[in-house]
C-alpha cells in the first residue's frame, strides 16, 4: 500500500515538474518574442486555460508596437523629406539625447560626422552650455535663441541655435527640435573687419599724427626757425602725405575689386609683349638704378584672355616690391611660360633679395601685414598692395603664392587661365 501511494506521488510530481518545466519554456519563448517583436505562434494545447489569452493580449500588444513603430518612422522619413532641403540645419533629439532626425544641413556643419542619426548627441557636441541649452528646451522652460562656439582641436564652429519641446511620435515622452544656423562665416568676417578698421585706423594715423605734429611745431615757431629745419620739416609732410594718399588709393582699390561690379574688362592681351613693356618701363624708373630687370619668356605662351589694366596692376605691384625690398646690385628676374596641363600660363617674379623667413610666408598676402614693420613704412610700403594682387589675381579665376628661403631670394608665382568666361567672383577668398 505504501509502495502503490509512493508511486502514485511520484507520478503526481512527475506531471506538475513536466508541467512547470512546460510553463517555464512557454514563458522563455513568450519573452523572445516581446524582445524580438514578433509574434508567439507557440502550440499552446495542454496548457494552462489561461495561457492562450494571455499570449493572444502579448500578441495584441506586439503588433500595437509594431505598429506605432511604423508609425513613428514613417512620420519621421516624412520630415526628413520636407526639411532635407532647408537651407537651416534641423535636429530632432528624443528624452535621452539619441538623435532622431539630422538634415543635411546639419551634416554640413558636422561632416565629420556624417551618421548622426542613432547617435548620442554628446559624441557629436561637446559642449557644456549647448547640452544643458538642450535639456531645458526638452524640459519646456522658455529658451532664447543663443549662440555656441564648439571648438575642435584648432578649429571653431559658430552656431545660431533655437529650440522647442515637441512630444514623441507615440506621446509617451518628450522630444525637443532645433533649428541651428551656421554663423561660422558671418562671425570670421566680423574678426575679418574688426582687425582690418583697428589696422587700417592704425595705419592712416601713424602718419596723420606725424603730419599735425610737424604743422603744429611749423605754426608755433615758424617766426624763429631756420629756413634749413623749415624746409626739412615741410619735406616730411610731404612725404607722410604722399604716404597717407597712397594707403586711402590702395584701400579705394581694394573696395572696389571687393564690390558686386568691380568693373573687369576682359580682352585679349599678348601676354610676352604686355611683360615686356612693363619691365622695361620698370627697368627705366629711378628706383631700379643699379639692379638688373630681366625678362624671360617662354615658347608658345601667346595670348590669354585678361583685364590689362587689372594685370598691370599685379606686376607693378610684384616689380615695386622686389625693387624696395632688395639691395643695389640685385637681380630681378620676370618669367613666364606655359603649362602643359590646364590651359594656364605661369608668372614668376623673382628676386635674390634676403628673402621672408617661413613663419612669415603663409601671411604676406594678408592685408597690412609685414615681414619688417619699420623697413616698410621706411620705404613707403602701404602693407596692402600683395592682397590687392590676390584680389585680382582670384577675380580672373587664377591664384597666387610666394616661395623663399632667407638668404636666397624670393619668387611670387601666378597662375591665370588661358580663357575666361567673366570675373570669377565666387572664387574670392577671405584675405
Amino acid at each position: 500500500m505504501i509502495a502503490l501511494l509512493s508511486l502514485l506521488l511520484l507520478a503526481i510530481l512527475v506531471f506538475f515538474t513536466r508541467v512547470l518545466w512546460v510553463q517555464n519554456r512557454r514563458l522563455q519563448q513568450l519573452q523572445e518574442a516581446v524582445q524580438s517583436r514578433q509574434a508567439f505562434l507557440a502550440d499552446t494545447t495542454g496548457d494552462l486555460p489561461a495561457w492562450p489569452g494571455l499570449t493572444a493580449e502579448v500578441n495584441q500588444l506586439i503588433t500595437e508596437n509594431l505598429q506605432v513603430n511604423q508609425q513613428s518612422t514613417d512620420q519621421l522619413a516624412q520630415l526628413e523629406v520636407t526639411l532635407g532641403n532647408l537651407r537651416e540645419a534641423v535636429l530632432i533629439v528624443d528624452e535621452t539625447n539619441y538623435i532622431h532626425l539630422a538634415n543635411r544641413a546639419l551634416r554640413d556643419i558636422f561632416p565629420a560626422s556624417r551618421g548622426l542619426v542613432n547617435l548620442r548627441l554628446e559624441l557629436i557636441i561637446r559642449h557644456a552650455g549647448f547640452l544643458e541649452y538642450v535639456r531645458a528646451t526638452r524640459a519646456g522652460a522658455a529658451q532664447p535663441r543663443q549662440e555656441f562656439e564648439l571648438v575642435d582641436g584648432t578649429v571653431s564652429t559658430w552656431i545660431e541655435v533655437s529650440g522647442a519641446p515637441i512630444p514623441s511620435p507615440d506621446g509617451r515622452s518628450q522630444w525637443a527640435l532645433f533649428v541651428i544656423h551656421d554663423m561660422t562665416r558671418q562671425r570670421k568676417l566680423e574678426l575679418l573687419r574688426r582687425d582690418f578698421v583697428a589696422n587700417a585706423s592704425h595705419e592712416l594715423r601713424t602718419p596723420l599724427s606725424i603730419i599735425k605734429g610737424y604743422v603744429e611745431t611749423l605754426v608755433d615757431g615758424h617766426a624763429t626757425m631756420a629756413p634749413e629745419a623749415r624746409e626739412k620739416f615741410l619735406r616730411t609732410i610731404q612725404r607722410h602725405s604722399d604716404r597717407l594718399n597712397a594707403i586711402i588709393a590702395d584701400l579705394l582699390t581694394l573696395s572696389r575689386l571687393e564690390s558686386a561690379t568691380p568693373g573687369l574688362e576682359f580682352a585679349p592681351v599678348d601676354l610676352p609683349a604686355f611683360l615686356q613693356e612693363i619691365v622695361e618701363e620698370t627697368a627705366r624708373r629711378p628706383a631700379a638704378a643699379g639692379h638688373q630687370v630681366i625678362l624671360q619668356a617662354g615658347d608658345q605662351v601667346g595670348t590669354i584672355q585678361a583685364d590689362g589694366e587689372k594685370l598691370t596692376q599685379v606686376l607693378t605691384n610684384l616689380l615695386d616690391n622686389a625693387l624696395k625690398y632688395t639691395p643695389a646690385g640685385s637681380q630681378i628676374i620676370t618669367a613666364v611660360r606655359a603649362l602643359e596641363a590646364g590651359g594656364e600660363v605661369e608668372i614668376a617674379v623673382r628676386d635674390n633679395g634676403p628673402g621672408i623667413p617661413a613663419a612669415d610666408l603663409p601671411h604676406i598676402f594678408e592685408r597690412f601685414y609685414r615681414v619688417e614693420k619699420g623697413r616698410a613704412r621706411e620705404k613707403g610700403g602701404t602693407g596692402l598692395g600683395l592682397s590687392i594682387v590676390k584680389h585680382i589675381v582670384q577675380m580672373h579665376g587664377g591664384r597666387v603664392w610666394a616661395e623663399s628661403e632667407l638668404g636666397q631670394g624670393t619668387t611670387v608665382l601666378v597662375r591665370l587661365p588661358r580663357s575666361q568666361s567673366g570675373p570669377a567672383s565666387g572664387q574670392l577668398k577671405l584675405l
